[in-house]
C-alpha cells in the first residue's frame, strides 16, 4: 500500500512538472499560499513593520515568497507532497480555530489597506499636566453602570455594522464603533447656562442627545464602558473630548482598516486618523465630534488635563494578533 502511494505520488509529480509554464504557475501559487500564513506570522511574532511608505513589508514578503519559490524548485520531484503537507496543515489549522483560509486573507488586508489614512500622532505625559477640573463631578456624571446606558448602547451595536466580514474577530472595536456612529449622527450642540458649567450625566444626555463638549464626552465615556472599553476625558481649557484606547501599533492598525475598508469607507477617504500617545506608549484614539469618523482632527489647543476612567492594563485585543 506504502508502495502503491509513493509511486502514485511520484507520477503525478512528474505531470505536474512536465509542462514548464505549468510547473512556474503551480510554484508560484504555492509559494504565495506558504508565504502569506508565515509572512502574518513573522509579523505578529519577530519583527513588526510602521513606516510611512510599506517598503518593509513589501520587501520582507517578497523574501518570503522568492524564499518558498526556491525551496519549490529544489523539491520539484515532490512538488505532490508539498501540496498535500500544506493543505493538511491548513485544515489542521482550520479546524484547531488557529487560522482559516478566511482569517488569513483578513488579516493580510489588514495590514496592507490600512495605509489607505494617513497618522498623526501628539505625545503627551500626564505628569507634566494640571489636575482636571471638576474631577469628582465630571467622573460621576459618567454612569456606565446605568441600565440606561448600557441599553443604548446594544441598541447602537445592534443598529450599526452587524454585517462587517469577520464581525467576530474585531468584535469589540466594531461594537465601539458602532455607539460612536450613533451618538455621532445624532448630537445637537446646545450650551451650558451662561456662567455656568452644567455636566448632565451620560443617561440624561440619551433624552435628547443634546448638549455642549462636555456632554457629549460624558455620554460617549459612559456609553463605550458600558460595554468594555476603556476611555478618558482630555481637557484643554474651552474644550473636552473623549478617547478610547486603543493599546499597541497592532490594535491602531486594525483600527485604521476598519474605519478606512469597512465601517467609515467613504467618509473617511483621504482624511487623516488621529490619536495620542501615553508615556508608556500605548495609543489613544480621539472620538471627538470633529468628524464623523472615529480618529477625527484635534481641535488644535493644547491639552492642560486628563480625566483616566479606564481599567488598569485593559486594551482591545483583535484575534489576528493574539
Amino acid at each position: 500500500m506504502t508502495f502503491f502511494l509513493t509511486s502514485f505520488f511520484d507520477k503525478i509529480s512528474a505531470w505536474l512538472i512536465a509542462n514548464k509554464f505549468r510547473e512556474n504557475v503551480l510554484f508560484l501559487i504555492l509559494s504565495f499560499l506558504i508565504s502569506t500564513p508565515v509572512f502574518i506570522y513573522f509579523r505578529k511574532n519577530i519583527y513588526y513593520f510602521d513606516a510611512e511608505i510599506p517598503y518593509d513589508k513589501i520587501s520582507v514578503f517578497i523574501l518570503l515568497l522568492l524564499s518558498f519559490l526556491l525551496i519549490l524548485k529544489w523539491l520539484r520531484k515532490k512538488v505532490l507532497y508539498s501540496i498535500t503537507i500544506y493543505i493538511i496543515t491548513f485544515v489542521f489549522a482550520s479546524i484547531q480555530g488557529n487560522y482559516s483560509l478566511f482569517q488569513v486573507i483578513t488579516a493580510y488586508k489588514i495590514i496592507f489597506l490600512s495605509d489607505k489614512m494617513q497618522k498623526e500622532e501628539t505625545f503627551l505625559e500626564q505628569k507634566t499636566l494640571k489636575p482636571f477640573p471638576n474631577k469628582s463631578s465630571v467622573f460621576k456624571s459618567v454612569d456606565f453602570a446605568n441600565s440606561k446606558v448600557r441599553n443604548f448602547a446594544l441598541y447602537a451595536i445592534n443598529t450599526h455594522f452587524t454585517k462587517t466580514p469577520n464581525y467576530a474577530v474585531n468584535r469589540k472595536l466594531i461594537q465601539y464603533f458602532a455607539v460612536f456612529k450613533e451618538i455621532n449622527s445624532r448630537w445637537n450642540y446646545v450650551n451650558d447656562p451662561k456662567g455656568q458649567e452644567y455636566f448632565a450625566s451620560g443617561s440624561e444626555s440619551l433624552l435628547y442627545f443634546s448638549g455642549d463638549c462636555d456632554d457629549h464626552a460624558i455620554l460617549m465615556c459612559a456609553a463605550i464602558k458600558s460595554i468594555g472599553g476603556s476611555m478618558r476625558l482630555i481637557h484643554t481649557g474651552r474644550h473636552m473630548y473623549p478617547e478610547i484606547l486603543l493599546g499597541t501599533e497592532k490594535e491602531l492598525e486594525i483600527a485604521m482598516y476598519l474605519i478606512s475598508n469597512e465601517l467609515f469607507k467613504d467618509i473617511s477617504k483621504g482624511r487623516t486618523i488621529y490619536f495620542h500617545r501615553d508615556e508608556k506608549g500605548k495609543i489613544w484614539l480621539n472620538l471627538d465630534y470633529t468628524a464623523h469618523y472615529p480618529g477625527g482632527p484635534f481641535l488644535g489647543e493644547e491639552v492642560l488635563s486628563i480625566l483616566d476612567l479606564q481599567q488598569p492594563n485593559a486594551t482591545i485585543q483583535s484575534a489576528f494578533f493574539q
